[in-house]
């Protein structure tokens, strides 16, 4: 019995790893600076449109076009690891209300960005899950 304990504890780890290491969603854009490639929908809500301007403003400078990462400065958000069930909206709220401490990624510390309200954080989001709805994460 103690074999089969063992085996399963294996496939378990060998499982996370992969689901950690995992590139992302399927290559379709060719910004050659992207950590992952995306699949961006066909047409966004008004509101999604809203959160597209204001990442671009805001976020695309670490985290990318349409949140496909930057090598050498900040994470894909259009990635497993931020899928709803590990990294629900609130804590996308509490990293740019408070900053976050890296806890996944090599990049440091995200700072705070306090300009923006909730309403404009909110928008923000809707674009992200969005984007990542396309790209098969939920």
């Amino acid at each position: 019995m103690r074999g089969w304990t063992i085996l399963a504890g294996s496939g378990a780890i060998i499982v996370a790893a992969a689901l950690l290491l995992w590139p992302g969603p399927p290559a379709t854009d060719l910004d050659s600076a992207a950590l992952v490639q995306l699949v961006m929908p066909d047409s966004l809500s008004e509101h999604e449109q809203l959160g597209a301007a204001l990442y671009a403003e805001n976020c695309a400078v670490c985290h990318g076009v349409n949140g496909a990462g930057v090598a050498e400065t900040g994470p894909p958000l259009v990635h497993i690891i931020y899928e709803t069930s590990h990294h629900p909206d609130g804590a996308f709220y509490a990293a740019v209300q408070l900053g976050v401490r890296a806890h996944h990624w090599g990049y440091g510390d995200m700072p705070r960005l306090p300009h923006l309200s909730e309403q404009e954080i909110a928008q923000i989001i809707a674009f992200i899950r969005r984007v990542q709805r396309e790209n098969g994460i939920f």
